[in-house]
């Protein structure tokens, strides 16, 4: 007869909140989630759409707002073949430090830009731009430094995304803060910009938080969800999704994400540069 297993201790409400305020939170590396959150994959599969394109691109190509560098390195480390430059820019300190390091070894450089401010490269720069969940794409910079033919292929965040989980900390939010990011008026920014949307596509997705940690590091990892979250601010609230979560199982939220393509014209495109 086998020898009877111990019980697993049940971690504390306290326990839990400083392993969550603990976890570094650089980088959009979220393997630390494993068993502790899920979140449903949009069916286009982003990395490697990106880094099929890749292995077909004859110039240079840029990632915007880049993270840590993981999803460039992903596509890169697949691509078929490498392109013959590869630039990021990363506007995050602690990221840029860690995108120049996780991106060294595929040959890309990475270039501090604030993600509010032109991007410092000249116009007709590159052949392909990609960014994965930018905070906002600035489509009149990004049709800029496209070549005309070029093409933008990236992931955005889409509206009331995870918007369960938003208002439960900060309550009813008004219509504009739910309709944001829409991938429809991204369309017209896009086309006033002298870009053509060749594909845009959007999903809602399942997500899940298994426990009161999970949520604290993605709040801490997402900052733009709860502006301002720290522990201590909203540790009440915390204590209650806590006592939920053990009482009726995983708190659910959905995600929502578009895949853009878009293509520069031929023409030189105007407009401001921000």
């Amino acid at each position: 007869m086998s020898r009877p297993q111990p019980r697993t201790r049940t971690r504390t409400f306290d326990e839990l909140l400083a392993e969550g305020a603990s976890v570094p939170t650089e980088g959009w590396d979220f393997s630390w989630f494993e068993g502790r959150a899920t979140e449903a994959r949009p069916s286009w599969g982003y990395a490697t759409t990106v880094a099929g394109r890749l292995g077909t691109v004859d110039g240079s190509v840029l990632d915007v707002q880049t993270g840590g560098g993981e999803v460039l390195a992903f596509a890169l480390g697949r691509a078929s073949r490498r392109p013959p430059l590869v630039a990021a820019t990363e506007g995050w300190p602690p990221n840029v430090r860690k995108a120049a390091h996780t991106l060294r070894p595929h040959g890309a450089t990475v270039v501090a830009a604030a993600e509010d401010a032109p991007l410092p490269f000249a116009d007709a720069s590159f052949s392909l731009v990609t960014s994965r969940h930018p905070v906002r794409p600035h489509w009149h910079e990004i049709a800029r430094v496209l070549r005309p033919g070029g093409t933008y292929l990236a992931q955005h965040v889409g509206p009331a995304s995870a918007f369960e989980l938003v208002e439960y900390f900060l309550g009813p939010l008004p219509e504009e803060s739910r309709t944001a990011r829409d991938p429809e008026w991204e369309r017209r920014d896009a086309e006033a910009a002298g870009l053509e949307i060749v594909d845009l596509r959007a999903e809602r997705l399942r997500m899940e938080f298994h426990d009161i940690a999970a949520v604290v590091h993605f709040l801490r990892k997402v900052i733009w969800m709860v502006p301002g979250f720290t522990v201590e601010a909203y540790r009440p609230r915390l204590r209650e999704l806590h006592e939920r979560i053990g009482a009726e199982g995983p708190f659910v939220a959905h995600s929502s994400r578009h895949l853009v393509e878009a293509r520069r014209s031929g023409r030189r495109t105007g407009g401001p540069r921000a």
